[in-house]
């Protein structure tokens, strides 16, 4: 919940501000107090007005409007607030943002400003991609700014579509919540988390993968996340919406999975839900390969790296906590205990994703926690309340250690 909690709301100039009425209604559902400031841009798409009826307070527009600086000022809207949120951030907003710029209200109070700042950037697929979009997004979280979002969908243009969709409003705010309860139980900690399939070519069009839907993995990083920590998400090719407040790497392969995670330490934990290809072709072809009817091409495979085990063994920098999991078709205790000593991790979350189960791809999980302590059963859930019940018991163990 937000109760009580104050919003500053900047409203940036792009078709997705109108979503942004939707979101003062949602902070508010919360319990928070919001505040809006509207940018030149963005009062092209959505009213002062508007905003400042769903506020239940006047909009602020201008940096130079002598009755707000002598009524509140950009100075006090910059502080008397819990947290920024920035939705649309436009690729101008973002850029303006990163070199400091404070030459209307907005990029003032966000200059001035040593609240937490939540950004939800909203732009077209090309400038999303954009270099100079990318480096502005990765001098931005460097500076301590949390970001929702983009998502992937169409786009308002006709026939465009990609990566750019604002976030949605229900999204933007557990964002919130997340960044404004860092009091949690794992407050202070980082968290590793890697999810989804990997995907491993075999010639440009065709590859190696499996039915890894990413749910659960981005169930456990959402998880971590709302209570506190500090998380990574290394994700597979996935469908599922990044979770929000979460630091996001996107790979395609086993190893690129392994470099995103060693570059991602040090961690308090690392939980390893990913289903990673354990073989790869020796060699893709770089043409399709096509029928010559001389019957199948030979496919030569490769063992991939072992993430979980190259992670587990470090002589140094290992996560205090390192999980994993075992997908098993039969005899799944019997494998998740040989993979528990075989790997070396701390624990393995086994569960049975036979085809008659509906694990695999599906919304809900029964999983089988098994350490060195023995064996514990966890009952049939949503994949959502596996993550919370793994998160709390990493928090009682971290504690543990702690003592």
């Amino acid at each position: 919940m937000l109760s009580n909690r104050r919003i500053l709301l900047i409203i940036g100039g792009g078709i997705a501000a109108y979503k942004s009425l939707d979101l003062i209604r949602r902070l508010q559902d919360r319990g928070a107090r919001v505040r809006c400031i509207l940018t030149d841009a963005a009062q092209q798409f959505v009213t002062a007005l508007a905003a400042g009826t769903l506020c239940g307070e006047r909009a602020y527009t201008d940096l130079f409007d002598a009755q707000s600086e002598f009524d509140v000022g950009h100075i006090r809207l910059a502080r008397d607030t819990d947290l920024v949120v920035v939705a649309p951030a436009t690729a101008d907003l973002m850029a303006k943002i990163t070199g400091g710029h404070a030459d209307d209200l907005a990029t003032a109070v966000l200059l001035a400003t040593d609240k937490p700042i939540l950004i939800a950037p909203a732009m077209n697929p090309h400038m999303w991609a954009a270099k100079a979009t990318q480096r502005n997004l990765a001098q931005l979280k460097a500076d301590g700014f949390r970001v929702a979002g983009p998502n992937s969908g169409e786009m308002a243009e006709r026939g465009e579509a990609g990566v750019g969709r604002m976030a949605e409003p229900t999204e933007i705010v557990a964002a919130a919540e997340a960044l404004l309860h860092r009091a949690g139980a794992l407050t202070g900690k980082r968290v590793l988390v890697t999810s989804g399939p990997t995907s491993e070519p075999i010639d440009p069009v065709r590859y190696i993968a499996n039915r890894s839907s990413g749910k659960q993995g981005h169930a456990i990083a959402a998880a971590a996340a709302a209570a506190g920590a500090e998380v990574v998400l290394v994700s597979g090719p996935v469908t599922v919406p990044d979770p929000a407040g979460v630091s996001v790497v996107k790979v395609e392969t086993a190893r690129q999975m392994l470099e995103a995670v060693e570059q991602a330490l040090p961690a308090d934990v690392a939980v390893f839900a990913a289903a990673v290809a354990d073989w790869r072709p020796r060699q893709a072809s770089a043409g399709k390969i096509k029928k010559d009817g001389r019957g199948p091409p030979t496919l030569e495979l490769v063992e991939n790296p072992d993430i979980l085990a190259t992670l587990a063994h470090r002589k140094s920098g290992r996560p205090r906590l390192v999980i994993g999991f075992a997908a098993e078709t039969d005899d799944v205790l019997a494998h998740a205990k040989a993979k528990l000593k075989k790997k070396g991790c701390d624990w393995i979350l086994a569960n049975d994703v036979s085809p008659t189960t509906g694990i695999m791809g599906g919304d809900d999980n029964t999983v089988h926690l098994i350490s060195a302590a023995g064996v514990e059963a966890w009952p049939p859930q949503s994949k959502e309340g596996v993550a919370r019940m793994l998160v709390g018991r990493v928090a009682t163990e971290l504690g543990k250690k702690k003592r």
